[in-house]
């Protein structure tokens, strides 16, 4: 099961609005079928290994990190495909909250004939497949915050200026994060003082994650990274009611998904922004601040991991802190997370931080 669910880890980020499942055949203590969720959702996983495994998976063992699908989509269900492969045994991390699956994938195969355990290894595909879940259940992604900053938590000067504040190693690392998330995220202010393209590069990776912009009012420059390359790689701008036209027009001239939300205050809701975002079919979304968009994120209970990249230096008061204000006068107020990992990464520290799961 641990390295099913590694398979299926080489799946996120790339098989959105699909779960990344991975599952391993194992017949006479050797494994002879492995396979993972392919771009685009499709085959999945179960499949691929099946057709590797061939006549030998007639009375395997298939471990599987979620319950195989019962329900025919624009592929046959899964667990037909195990029960029409003849396997003995089907061992799975955990079951499926889709309700169009939830225990009847075990029933249908159960019903064949074929042996059912569940829960090996559950609390690890749980945090693997949390984005599906939330999509599923809540209808938003998952949301990882990531922060690079000084020591005393600052993103930037006083007079704006950013970079680099962290090292290659981490800047390195946050490429690799993107790349296993669907989406990634940045506030309107983030996008015009950085110009950035947010894709994933230097890593040799095919696929690139879609690249989402929030901005109330749209004001964002037309000749931009994001505006020139948004025919090549998706750009989804996440806008409030009263934005101009014609910027919408334009943008969408330049070919980028514009998801008009709705407001809470002087400001786009999360809550809202994430149900498009979900609706839409994101699963993961890894978000790069700014600030505002952070403290907005946080402030609504909208994070679920929060990373960190702490560099060795200090910027002082007048810098930009990397969370905006959240109004918080008790510390019982504050949104707290559990330490997950930390390690040096260079000359910067890398912290994880995760909530519990409810």
């Amino acid at each position: 099961m641990a390295l099913a669910l590694s398979l299926g880890r080489r799946g996120q980020g790339n098989c959105w609005p699909n779960p990344a499942v991975g599952c391993v055949i194992v017949k006479d203590g050797r494994i002879i079928g492995r396979g993972w969720t392919k771009p685009g959702g499709r085959p999945h996983a179960e499949p691929v290994a099946l057709a590797q495994a061939g006549e030998a998976a007639r009375g395997a063992t298939a471990y599987v990190t979620l319950e195989p699908c019962s329900h025919h989509g624009e592929t046959p269900p899964c667990c037909q495909a195990l029960i029409d492969a003849g396997v003995a045994r089907v061992v799975a991390a955990i079951g499926d909250s889709d309700p169009r699956v939830s225990g009847q994938g075990f029933d249908m195969l159960r019903m064949a004939g074929i042996e059912v355990t569940t829960g090996v290894l559950a609390d690890q595909a749980a945090r693997d497949h949390a984005g599906f879940f939330l999509k599923t259940e809540q209808g938003r992604p998952l949301v990882t915050l990531k922060l690079a900053s000084s020591f005393d938590g600052r993103i930037a000067t006083g007079s704006g200026q950013s970079k680099w504040i962290t090292g290659p190693e981490a800047r390195r690392a946050v490429h690799a994060m993107r790349a296993r998330h669907d989406a990634v995220m940045v506030g309107a202010g983030t996008a015009r003082a950085d110009d950035p393209s947010l894709t994933v590069r230097d890593l040799g990776v095919e696929h690139q994650p879609v690249r989402v912009v929030v901005s109330r009012h749209l004001d964002l420059p037309l000749m931009s990274q994001l505006a020139r390359t948004a025919k090549e790689v998706p750009v989804w701008l996440c806008h409030g009611p009263g934005a101009d036209v014609e910027r919408i027009r334009a943008w969408e001239g330049l070919g980028a998904t514009l998801l008009p939300c709705a407001v809470h205050g002087v400001q786009l809701d999360p809550n809202d922004i994430l149900q498009q975002l979900g609706a839409a079919g994101l699963t993961r979304v890894f978000c790069e601040g700014g600030s505002a968009l952070a403290a907005s994120l946080l402030a609504f209970d909208l994070v679920d991991e929060l990373i960190g990249f702490t560099a060795g230096i200090g910027i002082g008061a007048e810098g930009l802190p990397s969370i905006g204000a959240l109004g918080i006068s008790r510390l019982e107020e504050a949104p707290r997370f559990q330490l997950s990992e930390t390690r040096p990464l260079g000359k910067d520290i890398l912290h994880r931080w995760t909530r519990a799961l409810k």
